[in-house]
């Protein structure tokens, strides 16, 4: 229950840091903000801060920001005043230029992706602390052969191994016991467990004596700049990695029109998180930093509704000399958003079926 809610403390403070990098870039072009919401509706309350209402709404899965002009509305302020209506021209004209929709390609385009741009550093920050803060070695199983006797002594992915840090210690000391049982201590969920386990004399090819895969954890603790160029390293892997990833699952889903195992949805996420949690708090927040690299690499698919196809049609407007009317941008941002949501249906109907 505490991993649920780490997991879910962490992606909603990694929309909102998202959604702020939008607002920090509005404002840093002085653009009229309407509203900053923490959260989504309904709302809890509300305040006003200059001419920025803020909001702290019931669904705390992020927040969103509302910047004047982005449905591509362009505000009237009263002409009539005083001098005959010169003032109110000129207030008028003030008003309209703090609008999105009134920008240039290039601060449309920045203001975009800046909360991308904001993703990567939260990853990078995130990878770079857990550098900081080290993790002790620990031998984890990756993988557990169907009908092996690790499946038999009920052996599952996640669970630590007690007393190893290295597998060639562990997998000399299982081929030193071939055919004799063995003791394994493991440590699953936080707690500690004795399983006994028969290895094979003979096992079958590409598998070892019990059928488990192994992987290594634990880092050294790092100085903070040490830290600092190994996050960012990390962090340049990962996005690059799952660029080509993401590459994979589109051309397998037009392709095939199937998904590629391994692959995982919002429900998902939650089963692979409390995997890594029983490792421990570290390893989560290592996996938090990922997950805001592949918010980055997804945002900037030039695909309508995200970041990536919001920025392609400014360049097209750029080309073009003139705006994308707004209800055709409304309808094509429409279109990619409900298809967005069918791939997301489709992931999490199969993260359900992996439950039951």
């Amino acid at each position: 229950m505490l991993i649920a809610l780490l997991v879910v403390v962490g992606l909603s403070l990694l929309i909102l840091g998202h959604e702020a990098g939008h607002f920090f870039a509005a404002k840093m072009f002085g653009l009229k903000i309407d509203e900053f919401g923490f959260g989504f509706p309904p709302r809890i309350a509300a305040w006003r801060r200059g001419e920025t209402e803020y909001s702290l709404n019931w669904l705390p899965f992020g927040g969103f920001v509302r910047i004047a002009g982005e449905r591509g509305e362009f505000e009237m302020v009263n002409p009539d005043s005083a001098d005959g209506g010169g003032a109110g021209r000129e207030a008028a004209g003030a008003a309209g230029s703090r609008l999105l929709s009134a920008q240039p390609a290039w601060k449309k385009s920045a203001i975009m992706l800046a909360g991308v741009f904001m993703n990567f550093l939260l990853g990078w920050l995130l990878l770079s602390l857990t550098l900081m803060s080290g993790a002790p070695r620990a031998l984890v199983i990756a993988s557990v052969a169907p009908h092996s006797p690790a499946a038999a002594a009920g052996l599952v992915p996640g669970d630590v191994i007690r007393g190893y840090a290295a597998p060639q210690d562990f997998i000399s000391y299982v081929d030193a016991h071939r055919g004799t049982q063995i003791s394994i201590t493991i440590d699953r969920g936080g707690k500690t467990a004795e399983t006994a386990v028969v290895p094979r004399v003979h096992p079958p090819a590409g598998q070892g004596a019990i059928g488990i895969g192994l992987a290594e954890a634990g880092t050294a603790r790092e100085g903070f700049f040490a830290a600092l160029r190994g996050g960012f390293i990390d962090a340049c892997a990962i996005s690059w990695i799952t660029i080509i990833a993401f590459g994979h699952l589109i051309a397998q889903l037009f392709s095939r029109g199937t998904l590629p195992a391994g692959v995982v949805g919002p429900v998902g996420i939650f089963g692979v998180a409390e995997e890594t949690g029983r490792i421990g708090l570290v390893y989560l927040l290592q996996l938090i930093g990922v997950i805001s690299l592949n918010l980055m690499v997804v945002n900037l698919i030039p695909f309508p509704a995200l970041d990536g196809g919001r920025f392609v049609m400014a360049i097209i407007e750029k080309i073009k000399g003139s705006a994308i009317p707004y209800k055709v941008e409304a309808w094509i941002n429409g279109a990619g958003f409900a298809l967005l949501l069918a791939l997301m249906a489709l992931l999490t109907i199969r993260d359900v079926r992996g439950l039951l």
